[in-house]
């Protein structure tokens, strides 16, 4: 029987407390320091590799981490939640991202019918659109093919699928696969959507509107502005644009859309990239086949998260460890540091999918907790980011827990040599050396140039950034990020804390606001 306990509550947790602390910069520095990267790794899908031996961990440390897994059921929550258990306390609802992209465990019968069935069935719709697309049989009104896709959303709607999109578009563009050029439109500013549109050809472009309810008020705002520069192109709207929506949304069957597809209440927007909000844009991008393989590589990181040794789930363990860093060491932030520039918005769909899911201060059951919780997440591709905040990682005051992403080889293929090596030579050296200077420092008398060390730092190293390994670094993320919501005993699938400002900003609109919300409407002249 599953039990949800507080981490306060759990015997684990006092004795995780209780383990001696790791010097890093003692453990990491020389022969120990080889010996902990060759031990400290784990196997990841699609030939990935979880390696943590900057982390200040040791075998004690680990064993409790393990200790505390067991204790909390942590893998045993995740099969109810793919068996189809209610999850998400706060909406009463099951938790089905997973299922867009496998059967993990029982068949789950919900709305009428089976939801696995329900998924492969719109992906299918999906894929027989975008063929169709590609292929000229779905044309615009003067017969030409449509050669841009442009999303419409905000939120889970716009990060995940806009990441995705930029980590494979060059990857797709070498390997023959590139269909149609996407943009996004999320913000609500009209200055995003008028540039978007002013750098298109909406003639030749296909809109993807995406909105579970089909009443976000920024995306509804920015398909008006969408129809009104097709309808100043002398073009019909209803021939240029489809929906990704719930079935019960009035959106569902509306004569304003060339097609809809299908999503749920079981899906959260953060967590919707292999669903239809990520597929309809990806697989006209790239092609289904390209969306599949990416279903594929989250499919098998899915599997991998289900085992309930930690040191074969890469997932669990990384979760596991951020618990420690974050309750134990009390560090506050997690800095996400892609070596790839494809990967450039990956930190920032990172950032909503963590914070997102577990900046909560109650527990399941609407009760406040009297520990801290998520973590703020931030990040930017290397090497740039080593010119920008970097110092503040190795100097500041604050220790800052880093998770470094990097590949062996480039995607596409094109490099040169200078000073005896190629630029993606200079790049992977460039995350090795940060990942030792962080973890060992350097002394020097001259305080201002003085390294502490002892700053700890993972990496997921795989050969190549391809729609698998994307899909499986994808779904290495959102597992952990769940993993961390069962251990704080937190609900990471309701999201209440984005409603109220929506709620004040339409009082704002309608003109029905007082004292400091009245004044700041003034001053911004609404």
């Amino acid at each position: 029987m599953i039990t949800w306990n507080n981490l306060d509550t759990v015997k684990a947790y006092e004795a995780l407390k209780g383990v001696a602390k790791v010097d890093l910069a003692k453990v990491m520095a020389g022969e120990s320091g080889a010996a902990r990267v060759k031990k400290y790794s784990v196997p990841m899908a699609e030939g990935m590799a979880y390696n943590y031996a900057a982390k200040q961990v040791d075998d004690d440390v680990l064993a409790a981490l393990a200790a505390l897994a067991e204790e909390m059921q942590l893998t045993e929550k995740f099969e109810a939640l793919y068996n189809g258990e209610v999850i998400n306390t706060g909406e009463k609802r099951m938790v089905l991202h997973h299922m867009t992209r496998g059967q993990l465990g029982n068949a789950v019968e919900a709305d009428g019918g089976d939801k696995r069935a329900f998924y492969l069935n719109e992906q299918k719709k999906i894929a027989e659109f975008a063929n169709k697309v590609h292929n000229g049989e779905i044309t615009n009104a003067a017969g030409e093919k449509f050669t841009t896709v442009v999303q419409i959303g905000i939120g889970g709607s716009d990060l995940g699928p806009r990441a995705m999109y930029l980590a494979l578009e060059n990857w797709a563009k070498v390997n023959n696969t590139f269909k149609m050029e996407a943009k996004f439109i999320s913000n609500v500013d009209p200055d995003d959507a008028a540039a978007v549109l002013a750098g298109v050809d909406v003639a030749h472009s296909i809109f993807v509107l995406v909105s579970k309810s089909g009443t976000t008020l920024e995306t509804l705002t920015n398909e008006s502005f969408v129809k009104d520069a097709l309808k100043n192109a002398g073009l019909d709207a209803s021939k240029h644009m489809i929906a990704v929506t719930s079935e019960t949304s009035p959106l569902a069957k509306s004569a304003d859309y060339l097609a809809a597809f299908f999503m749920d209440d079981y899906i959260g927007g953060r967590f919707s990239s292999t669903s239809g909000v990520g597929g309809a844009v990806l697989s006209l991008a790239f092609g289904p086949e390209v969306f599949a393989q990416f279903l594929d590589g989250a499919a098998a990181a899915d599997k991998t998260a289900t085992n309930k040794n930690i040191f074969e789930n890469p997932a669990l363990l990384d979760a596991l460890i951020g618990v420690y860093e974050r309750n134990v060491l009390g560090y506050q932030n997690t800095a996400v540091l892609p070596y790839s520039q494809a990967l450039s918005r990956f930190p920032a769909h990172l950032q909503q999918l963590d914070m997102e899911s577990n900046g909560k201060s109650v527990n399941r059951f609407g009760e406040p907790v009297n520990y801290v919780t998520g973590p703020v997440i931030f990040g930017e591709p290397g090497t740039n980011g080593q010119h920008s905040f970097y110092q503040l990682l190795h100097q500041g005051t604050d220790i800052i827990p880093l998770q470094f992403l990097g590949f062996k080889n480039s995607q596409m293929g094109t490099d040169v040599v200078i000073q005896g090596s190629t630029s993606q030579q200079k790049l992977c050296a460039n995350v090795a050396a940060q990942i030792v200077a962080f973890a060992c420092g350097k002394a020097n008398d001259n305080r201002n140039k003085n390294f502490e060390g002892g700053r700890p730092s993972s990496i997921i190293i795989g050969e190549q950034l391809t729609p698998a390994s994307l899909g499986a670094l994808l779904s290495h993320f959102e597992n952990k990020v769940m993993y961390q919501g069962f251990v704080w005993n937190i609900n990471s699938f309701d999201q209440e804390g984005v409603q109220l400002g929506k709620v004040l900003a339409q009082k704002v609109l309608a003109h029905d606001t007082e004292g400091a919300l009245s004044v700041y409407s003034d001053l911004l002249n609404i």
